[in-house]
């Protein structure tokens, strides 16, 4: 079998760097052909010098001349600005395309793979909130697989390969419920951006971790699901699992559920994508049922996370609704990393961004585009509103 070739989109993140660890255990099955980053010029330097990639793009043209030196004796190929990577992403060379830029960012590349027809391993869940249908349309169009990589979506994925086409009656999204489960909202509402970056589970970056501690993270999972699994809102359910074993379940029409299990480890799903259809060995923790002890669930507490009943009334409404959602939850969750707002200010910039929008029903994804920028900039008025009125 030949080597998967692979493209890392955001290759100096969180899933870039565990993406690069699953192909370091299995060098003879995949290998390395574009790696993409936005700032981190010297950790790109050296994911290409390691991994000895064809080619590598650094978003910030300001850093060019710093990674183009520093590679040039190792021959490795050197452009500039997000043009580059969507014109890369197309090339003959690529199998796989992994997509793990954050946020909206990562939507015009990951859609320039599409229309070439590469596997996508999709990481960059803002990509379906903010485009789905139109997203999965070219999807099928262009026959390009989409794979998804958040451990969620992936387990949804996983358990589904046995249904045999069985319809799904009700998708299961888990939840660890994030740093303040527990918390009353009063506390919630007084806590620190270091107590709120604490996740109990994960190791991620910031803007994701915020989002799991407000749950903003579960509700763009929801849509997220929504147009991977063809299911309507009624049929996704979110329950809290604090100890992140049960990654999701599916439930079938005749009550049976089916269940994906394993520790909290990104690397899992993520080579699940990489060599799907198959599955390969993989140096991880393995499960120890005995040591388990309990597993406990509950249902989330929308007073206390208003993130999840923001999603479920975008994904109702649909059109441009979950990408002003998502732009304005970017924008408030930049301003609460930079002190400048409280952490249930996040979500209600969100709320009242998605109140005052315009709406189209059936966006273009030109519109889609425009969408973005315009709740960007209606966001960050009320994020310079509140942050006038505060006093930390």
């Amino acid at each position: 079998m030949d080597k998967r070739k692979i493209a890392i989109l955001g290759s100096t993140g969180s899933i870039g760097r565990q993406a690069l660890d699953v192909i370091s255990q299995h060098s003879d099955m995949f290998e390395v052909e574009l790696l993409t980053a936005n700032n981190s010029s010297e950790l790109l330097v050296e994911q290409a010098i390691k991994f000895n990639a064809n080619s590598v793009v650094i978003c910030n043209e300001e850093k060019y001349e710093e990674v183009s030196r520093a590679l040039e004796p190792h021959y490795i190929k050197v452009f500039a600005g997000m043009k580059s990577v969507c014109d890369l992403v197309a090339g003959d060379n690529i199998d796989i395309v992994v997509t793990a830029m954050v946020g909206f960012s990562g939507l015009e590349s990951t859609v320039a793979a599409i229309k070439a027809g590469k596997a996508i391993a999709l990481a960059n869940k803002e990509t379906l909130v903010a485009a789905g249908s139109i997203v999965m349309d070219l999807a099928a169009r262009h026959h390009a697989a989409i794979l998804p990589v958040d451990s969620e979506h992936s387990a949804i994925f996983q358990c589904l390969q046995g249904s045999h086409g069985a319809g799904i009656g009700k998708i299961h999204l888990t939840a660890s419920g994030g740093p303040f489960r527990e918390w009353s909202r009063e506390d919630i509402a007084k806590a620190t951006m270091e107590q709120a970056l604490r996740h109990p589970k994960w190791n991620m970056g910031s803007k994701i971790t915020i989002d799991s501690a407000t749950m903003m993270n579960k509700g763009l999972e929801i849509i997220e699901a929504k147009w991977l699994f063809g299911v309507e809102p009624g049929q996704i359910n979110v329950v809290v699992h604090p100890q992140s074993i049960i990654h999701s379940m599916v439930e079938f029409a005749d009550g049976a559920v089916i269940a994906q299990l394993g520790h909290p480890d990104m690397r899992e799903p993520i080579q699940y994508a990489l060599a799907y259809p198959g599955r390969l060995p993989f140096d991880n923790r393995k499960l120890d049922f005995a040591e388990l002890a309990s597993l406990t669930f509950f249902a989330p507490d929308t007073e206390k996370f208003p993130a999840i009943g923001l999603a479920y009334k975008a994904l109702e409404k649909g059109g441009n609704m979950p990408c002003i959602m998502n732009a304005a939850n970017e924008a408030a969750v930049a301003a609460y990393l930079k002190g400048r707002i409280g952490f249930y200010d996040i979500t209600d910039t969100v709320a009242e961004c998605m109140d005052g929008a315009d709406f189209a029903a059936s966006p273009s994804l030109e519109d889609i585009f425009s969408s973005n920028a315009a709740a960007l900039i209606k966001a960050n008025e009320i994020i310079d509103r509140i942050a006038a009125q505060k006093t930390f």
